[in-house]
């Protein structure tokens, strides 16, 4: 008697299960092979390490690796308003291997409020997905009488060219509402622009302004002792992580400056193909619908976002370069 020494034989059933785990395994296969990584994915963020927009990077970068192949590293380009990072990555090679996560401004509003730039975000730079809104909401001190916005609009009338209100600076969102809010009362609110948030609150709770307008991030905080009343909130949607508090809309102001909302998201340098900018946003949605990194972007007074596509983000990005341009012309901000 011959005994076989070649492959075993599989039965009808064992045959099916392999095809059934080799059809499984394909997907990720097929990623590793034609995916575009070849080597350490870069994301360039405009501001410091351990800010929220730095934490949100990170968190997301880790559960983009392994759709990547490739691990996400995090780069820290801090200063001039983002302008340093938006040109590093406008500069780079468009083949998806760099990107910027960045901000409304460094993204798009800088091209209003500069005269010149080392580059033009809405040309040098291509569309990928957006990752969350990032609305602010308008606080008031307790010494105000107001319990809601149609009292606070009704006050700030009665007292025409009395009242400051604060935001984080020239040409900031907060500014742009105010300054809408002001107008439609007729009060004649002063602008009062600080470098940043941190010194506004201060003043806030201080009592050296009784009005200012800043993100949930750093309000919060101030909004649940009791320091700080919030009244509304920008932007089209509730903030889940003050879902109570109203957006400017339901209490039935809708004009442009406050209807409108500030984003964080992902852009890389011009001429990227349509496959690796689809591939990009599916990564960015997967990772934003994470129970991590839904968390962390709700912790940070962010609305995530994950069903972006590069198309939809390329039309609203184009849509709204124009109004924060007249928003901020409207405003006086004068291009420096």
């Amino acid at each position: 008697m011959t005994h076989d020494l070649s492959t075993p034989r599989c039965s009808r059933r064992q045959l099916l299960a392999l095809a059934a785990g080799a059809a499984a395994a394909a997907p990720f296969a097929t990623r590793a092979q034609t995916g575009f990584a070849t080597r350490p994915v870069k994301v360039v963020v405009p501001f410091a390490a351990g800010g929220a927009t730095d934490v949100i990077a990170r968190t997301l970068g880790e559960r983009m690796g392994p759709r990547f192949g490739q691990p996400v590293v995090v780069d820290n380009k801090p200063g001039a308003a983002g302008l340093i990072a938006g040109e590093a990555v406008a500069k780079s090679p468009p083949d998806g291997m760099t990107v910027l996560l960045g901000t409304t401004s460094s993204m798009l509003t800088n091209k209003y409020i500069y005269k010149k730039l080392p580059y033009d975000p809405l040309t040098d730079l291509t569309p990928l997905v957006r990752v969350c809104l990032a609305p602010i909401a308008l606080v008031v001190t307790n010494d105000v009488p107001a319990q809601n916005l149609q009292e606070f609009m009704a006050w700030i009338k009665a007292n025409k060219g009395k009242l400051s209100y604060g935001s984080y600076g020239i040409g900031s969102h907060g500014q742009l509402a105010c300054t809408t809010l002001s107008d439609v009362a007729g009060a004649d609110m002063t602008h009062v622009a600080y470098k940043g948030e941190a010194p506004m609150v201060q003043d806030l709770l201080g009592g050296n302004i009784k009005i200012g307008m800043g993100s949930l991030l750093s309000l919060k905080a101030h909004i649940d002792s009791g320091k700080l009343r919030a009244l509304a909130v920008t932007g089209p949607r509730r903030v889940p992580l003050l879902p109570e508090l109203p957006t400017f809309a339901d209490a039935g102001y809708k004009q442009d400056a406050l209807a409108l909302v500030g984003w964080l998201a992902i852009a890389g340098p011009k001429g990227m193909s349509a496959d690796v900018a689809r591939q990009w946003a599916q990564a960015a949605n997967q990772a934003v619908a994470s129970r991590e990194g839904m968390a962390r972007i709700i912790a940070a007074g962010f609305v995530p976002v994950d069903d972006d596509t590069p198309e939809s983000f390329g039309r609203m990005w184009a849509q709204e370069g124009p109004i924060w341009g007249r928003l901020l012309q409207a405003a006086g901000v004068q291009p420096t």
